[in-house]
């Protein structure tokens, strides 16, 4: 059940980022990439990497998002227009996909891997959350603190810059 979830999070992952590379809008594109941050998030609950997993959606999926799309909506970006496409950037790309599926086979064949299962993660004694938190807090309270009060800067200069002058 494991294997199948990740195979399917992972073709999820590869289809949500391809919509990034390929779609024309940028919101579509920011949409895209949130829904390849939230399977890569998957990705990690598969492989009971549970706090990883979590931190991918709060901070990748959650508050770096938020910020392209509010920089992208103040900027007022538009669809970007279609140009022709070449075929000798056609022919170049499909044979470095097809070089790159090749190489990712052999890889994938020659793995000691696929000849024993995959374990799953054995739980520890100790919690790792919870060392984070005691370490961030109490080693690198300040830096954070500091960190803090730089995005609130930030984001007020944003809005104070993008803020169009009333006549």
């Amino acid at each position: 059940m494991q294997l199948t979830l990740f195979w399917i999070f992972s073709l999820l992952m590869i289809l949500f980022a391809l919509g990034v590379v390929s779609l024309r809008s940028p919101i579509s594109c920011a949409l895209s990439l949130v829904g390849s941050f939230l399977a890569l998030a998957a990705l990690f609950v598969t492989l009971d990497a549970f706090f990883i997993g979590i931190i991918q959606v709060l901070v990748a999926a959650g508050a770096v998002m938020v910020l392209f799309l509010f920089i992208i909506m103040l900027l007022n970006l538009q669809a970007e227009e279609r140009r022709p496409v070449k075929l000798s950037a056609m022919v170049g790309a499909g044979a470095i996909i097809f070089c790159f599926i090749k190489l990712l086979a052999e890889v994938i064949a020659a793995s000691p891997l696929l000849s024993r299962p995959i374990p799953l993660l054995q739980e520890t004694a100790t919690n790792d959350i919870a060392m984070i938190g005691t370490t961030l807090f109490r080693s690198f309270n300040l830096p954070f603190q500091i960190i803090g009060v730089l995005l609130l800067v930030a984001t007020v200069g944003v809005v104070l810059l993008s803020r169009r002058t009333l006549k």
